[in-house]
């Protein structure tokens, strides 16, 4: 289906819009934190990089990346129309991403990305591997 706006209006609509966080993403991760006993984190936290959490007394920042948004080829899905603005964003998102991690490991803290993907009930057992170190106490 084609775009009901052309170019112009289309940019103009879509410049309007502005994230608040993808709060699906950011409930599934609080369901896993709760269910695993993972206590310490606090959301909304004032700190220069706006991670999604933060567990302040571990000094850990945790992003939850959307697959699409930064470039994630768990899909592999590359739209076809404006491909090469699509690609531009997803690079630009990519660097941004790594300029945010270096600022907060040179500040002394760890930073945990976690894919919109790993979410997903099928991938728990890697996603709890990955996480097991950082967040869960023994």
């Amino acid at each position: 289906m084609s775009d009901v706006y052309d170019k112009a209006m289309r940019s103009a609509v879509m410049s309007k819009v502005r994230s608040k966080g993808n709060k699906t993403t950011e409930l599934r991760l609080i369901e896993i934190f709760t269910k695993y006993g993972i206590k310490g984190w606090r959301r909304n936290y004032s700190v220069k990089g706006h991670p999604d959490f933060v567990f302040p007394k571990k000094r850990i920042a945790v992003f939850v990346d959307g697959c699409f948004w930064h470039g994630h080829d768990c899909r592999n899905t590359h739209p076809k129309q404006n491909e090469e603005f699509w690609a531009e964003k997803q690079n630009r998102n990519k660097a941004h991403d790594k300029a945010v991690t270096e600022e907060f490991e040179r500040r002394g803290w760890t930073v945990l990305r976690i894919w919109e993907c790993e979410l997903k009930k099928k991938n728990l057992p890697l996603l709890l591997i990955k996480i097991s170190g950082l967040l869960i106490d023994d």
